[in-house]
């Protein structure tokens, strides 16, 4: 469970930074993740629904480039082996 958490949240946070590059963001991943972290998401929609924001304004560059190499990076790397 705890995979498929990380990964819904990788999913979330990385179509928040860039949605065309990384794929959408389906909000039926919802489902798989516990409450707090459900809640944090849609409190997350609303701070940037208000604000107008994307992670690297508010600072977070190097934390989402990061998250692209662990969830996305590595990814691609196994499908271009197969």
């Amino acid at each position: 469970m705890a995979r498929c958490q990380s990964r819904c949240v990788a999913d979330f946070l990385l179509a928040w930074h860039n949605a065309d590059e990384n794929s959408g963001w389906n909000p039926v991943d919802l489902w798989c993740v516990d409450r707090q972290i459900a809640d944090d998401i849609l409190n997350l929609l609303k701070f940037i629904r208000h604000r107008h924001v994307y992670p690297a304004d508010l600072g977070f560059r190097e934390e989402f480039e990061y998250l692209w190499l662990i969830w996305r990076k590595k990814n691609a790397n196994t499908v271009a082996t197969l």
